[in-house]
């Protein structure tokens, strides 16, 4: 907390604030805002002048939501001017969004009053937290504290539309996008105030078959095999129809995204729990990649699509037929908005984050487990609640599966989120408190979680190398560092397998036969748990440093939601499509069955979006 450098000019210090009705989306929106005009500044910079601040740049050191991060703040003796935060390593499209966005928040209005965005609390907190440690160095608290907070973008009582999108997710910005381009004029409406749900936190595997990619590794493949793997991964219960959709046209997908500009690693690889090698990575890390070529699109076509955050829909609007013509929602918790369109798609994500519902309907793989608050969530905890489900039956749709609830091997003790060193990708190990391997790593997520709960304490380590990490400060594919982690002691460290063992406080000797059992089977032997090592992939782990990382199951995907058809149309319980409800993504059912494979669910939202939206487009401009 040091001041760093002194005399800053107050030349071209913009004072203009949002007033109500000035702008429809600014932070809420991310993406867009409108020309602003007849906003007096706020009283409480106008005050700041008369006391005088002491001008310079100061710096607070603060603990985001990934990583303990540096930021600066730089003040004129009357007006912050300005803001960096780019030291954090917060999540692409959640908290890094996030701080961007409020700091130019808090320039544009010179007030540190301030609101959390929802789905990037932490990150926001630790943003005010930083404003308020300078403002103190600067001798602006008082003045900033007594600024007003900048009023909530403004918003239209009613919005006539063709196609009405409700989730601002992965799956719903691709049917906003696919209705837009089948020529709709599209809404879209997102509860958070962030864009992009989980698809933003995930690590962005699409699973498809790519002769081209797939051929110059020398990876046998065939749809025929990506569907029956998908059937049987999912115990013979999705069904069949949607997973041949699904499976036939993903590559599609991939090349659909490369159209919107987002660019794919060489090589295919294998997502945790994708029994293949035929997962797609973006080639800039995590699944923020598609929402940042989404929201590009959505910005170059701002006069076909408008997207609303902090817009929670609350009803379904239904004719005397029985056909959804509409969304009822509520605008920042209070504001009623309605949406009047010839055709809806839900794309609200799942419900693994809405502990008591997923508890009610627990009586299916998992029901030995319970799924109470002591079992985390990968997912962006406001997005996952699962109001879609509530939104479609009330319209007459049919839910279905919903004890299909997926876990994850991947999540963080004591909030389930998926951080730190990942399971998924090579050159790793688990073990247990013992130090002792005790699964196929390669296994299913379902068998892989059985295995752990099996294990002492119902935990495990990741073990890795420099294999994994050789350079202790370059970001990895989820954009964290090693010294990051060690910073927030989320992972110990040794330059042996001894050191190692100590700071896990395992057996060392155990701990070497699990590394010498896995080096083993790299160099062809048969191993004891059935792992298969990939010649082309996986390496010897010889060499320190050595890093471990405990881990818990977590609930990661909901497999049952909605009743789709082929064409993503809501189905009722009697079989009968509900004219003007589409649904795609998370929020549907049937098509991974009762254990969804890694890979398949990015696979699934741009699919399946591209099919509602497209199908929603056709609907509602006959």
């Amino acid at each position: 907390m040091t001041r760093t450098s002194e005399s800053v000019s107050t030349n071209g210090i913009s004072r203009r604030t949002f007033c109500k009705g000035a702008a429809v989306l600014g932070i809420w929106g991310g993406l867009a805002s409108f020309g602003l005009s007849g906003c007096a500044p706020h009283s409480g910079a106008e005050k700041a002048a008369a006391g005088g601040w002491k001008a310079g740049t100061y710096t607070a050191e603060v603990t985001g939501h990934n990583a303990p991060y540096t930021m600066t703040v730089t003040f004129s003796d009357d007006a912050i001017t300005a803001i960096d935060t780019t030291a954090n390593q917060e999540s692409l499209g959640v908290g890094a969004d996030a701080l961007k966005a409020l700091s130019d928040q808090v320039v544009e209005n010179q007030t540190i009053n301030i609101d959390t965005v929802t789905g990037a609390t932490l990150s926001s907190m630790s943003l005010q937290e930083g404003l308020a440690d300078c403002a103190e160095q600067a001798g602006a608290l008082e003045a900033l504290q007594a600024a007003d907070a900048p009023a909530k973008p403004a918003v239209e009582a009613t919005y006539d539309t063709d196609v009405c999108v409700v989730g601002g997710g992965g799956a719903g910005l691709a049917s906003a996008i696919a209705a837009v381009q089948a020529g709709a004029n599209v809404i879209v409406l997102e509860k958070c105030g962030i864009t992009g749900g989980s698809t933003n936190v995930s690590e962005g595997a699409l699973n498809a078959v790519d002769p081209e990619r797939q051929g110059k590794q020398g990876i046998e493949d065939s749809i025929e095999v990506f569907y029956d793997t998908t059937i049987k991964g999912g115990h013979e219960q999705g069904t069949p129809e949607l997973v041949h959709y699904l499976t036939e046209n993903a590559l599609d997908s991939v090349h659909w995204l490369e159209s919107l500009g987002v660019e794919f690693k060489d090589e295919c690889g294998s997502a945790t729990g994708s029994l293949g090698e035929r997962s797609h990575y973006p080639a800039t890390p995590s699944g923020n990649t598609y929402i940042r070529s989404f929201q590009q699109f959505i910005a170059d076509n701002a006069d076909k699509i408008t997207l609303l955050n902090d817009m929670q829909a609350t009803e379904l609007i239904t004719n005397e037929a029985g056909d959804v013509v509409g969304v009822k929602a509520l605008y920042d918790g209070d504001e009623e908005v309605t949406v009047n369109a010839k055709a809806t798609v839900i794309a609200t994500g799942g419900f693994g984050a809405n502990v008591e519902y997923r508890q009610s309907v627990n009586d299916g793989v998992w029901k030995e487990v319970v799924l109470d608050d002591s079992i985390g969530c990968t997912n962006i905890k406001p997005c996952a609640q699962g109001e879609g489900l509530a939104l479609a039956e009330g319209a007459g749709a049919e839910l279905i599966g919903l004890s299909d609830i997926q876990l994850h091997p991947c999540g963080t003790p004591g909030t389930g989120l998926m951080e730190d060193i990942r399971t998924s990708g090579r050159n790793r190990i688990f073990v247990n408190k013992e130090g002792k391997r005790f699964v196929n790593e390669g296994a299913e997520r379902d068998v892989l979680c059985k295995n752990i709960f099996a294990q002492p304490d119902g935990t495990y380590w990741v073990v890795v190398n420099t294999l994994r990490y050789p350079d202790p400060d370059e970001p990895d594919a989820n954009g964290a560092t090693i010294n990051n982690m060690l910073a927030l002691q989320h992972i110990v460290t040794g330059e042996t397998v001894e050191d190692l063992a100590a700071a896990m406080d395992v057996d060392a000797a155990n701990l070497q036969a699990s590394i010498d059992a896995y080096n083993a089977v790299v160099d062809g032997a048969e191993d004891e748990f059935g792992f298969v090592a990939d010649n082309t992939a996986d390496a010897e782990m010889v060499d320190g440093p050595w890093y471990a990382c405990r881990k818990v199951p977590t609930v990661h995907h909901t497999m049952g939601g909605i009743h789709v058809n082929v064409e993503s149309e809501a189905v009722s319980a009697d079989g009968k499509v509900i004219p003007g409800l589409y649904a795609a993504g998370e929020v549907t059912g049937g098509i991974h069955g009762s254990n969804r494979l890694g890979g398949n669910a990015i696979a699934d939202c741009m699919t399946f979006g591209r099919n509602a939206g497209t199908n929603a487009a056709k609907y509602a401009l006959a």
